[in-house]
């Protein structure tokens, strides 16, 4: 036997030897993964499932539909939203469709406007030097980012004082700029990483080219940082789309948020879990359709100025 068949031999009993354990690894990986994930889903199905069962199946704790308990519409049906009440009048159908329209408007216009500025500040801190006082950039972006450290109730009654004296109190205007004001850091954290992330060279060609700042910004920087910017705005809309504690101090009829609404599911005799978890899925949902159809950009939004 040759040298040469001699390395083959050796190399290919190598690969014998170690093919089990890679494959060990690799079932260990994906069992891990898989568990991982089931942990994650099973509250989204706990709260579908509810929604389909009637009292003594939510008290007795059957969780496999048809398995265990056969579903039924009775947490649609207290809202309304069952087959066989969709066609009549409902005042609580009238009043979810409200309180889901003035969660989108709120959170969608909080997300806006915190994505508008806080990617500004984020740009201006990732290629501009400032200085405030003894605080430099890395001050200020820290100083920002602390802001996410306040307990919601230390702003409860500075805020509750505000708006009476303003009349911003039961407004959706109210809510948008106090929650553009608590997701900001957020976007600024996760801009400057994207903004840093892109060379300078890209805009020194474009002010070459007689483009001005803003146009430079405008039409290079952000269409390149469009992933950051998609990331970013569906973190901020979840985080406003799931707020309770402002919305129910600051709100009392007018705009009122589904969070508020599903909390507020208790009768003489406890607690509706079965329109709770009705009210929470349908609140739930658009946010997971949101998050499979953009996926790609939130994935790319993370990843992006991770590595440099």
């Amino acid at each position: 036997m040759s040298a040469t068949d001699t390395q083959i031999f050796h190399d290919s009993d190598a690969d014998t030897r170690f093919r089990p354990r890679w494959y060990l690894g690799r079932i260990a990986v994906y069992g891990v993964l898989i568990l991982w994930t089931l942990v994650c889903l099973f509250p989204i199905f706990w709260t579908i499932t509810t929604s389909f069962k009637m009292a003594p199946d939510v008290m007795q704790g059957n969780l496999i539909p048809w398995i265990d308990y056969t579903p039924q519409w009775l947490g649609w049906r207290s809202l309304g939203l069952s087959p066989d009440t969709i066609g009549a009048a409902s005042t609580v159908r009238e009043q979810f469709f409200l309180r889901f329209w003035n969660s989108t408007v709120v959170s969608v216009g909080a997300s806006a406007l915190a994505l508008a500025l806080g990617s500004l500040a984020a740009y201006g801190l990732s290629r501009f030097e400032y200085r405030f006082g003894f605080m430099k950039n890395d001050d200020i972006s820290f100083f920002f980012l602390s802001q996410l450290i306040l307990p919601p109730v230390v702003l409860a009654l500075p805020f509750l004082v505000l708006y009476r004296e303003v009349d911003l109190l039961d407004t959706r205007l109210g809510l948008i700029l106090l929650y553009a004001l608590t997701v900001m850091p957020i976007v600024i954290w996760i801009m400057r990483d994207q903004f840093g992330s892109i060379p300078t060279e890209l805009e020194e060609a474009a002010l070459v080219d007689g483009l001005s700042i803003w146009g430079a910004f405008l039409t290079i920087i952000l269409p390149i940082a469009l992933p950051g910017m998609v990331a970013a705005f569906i973190l901020c809309l979840v985080l406003t789309w799931n707020e309770y504690f402002f919305a129910a101090l600051l709100t009392s009829t007018e705009a009122v948020t589904l969070p508020v609404m599903v909390a507020s599911q208790t009768g003489s005799q406890g607690i509706n879990w079965w329109s709770m978890a009705a009210l929470s899925t349908a609140a739930i949902l658009p946010l997971v359709v949101i998050g499979i159809v953009l996926e790609r950009y939130i994935i790319k939004g993370m990843a992006a100025g991770a590595v440099k």
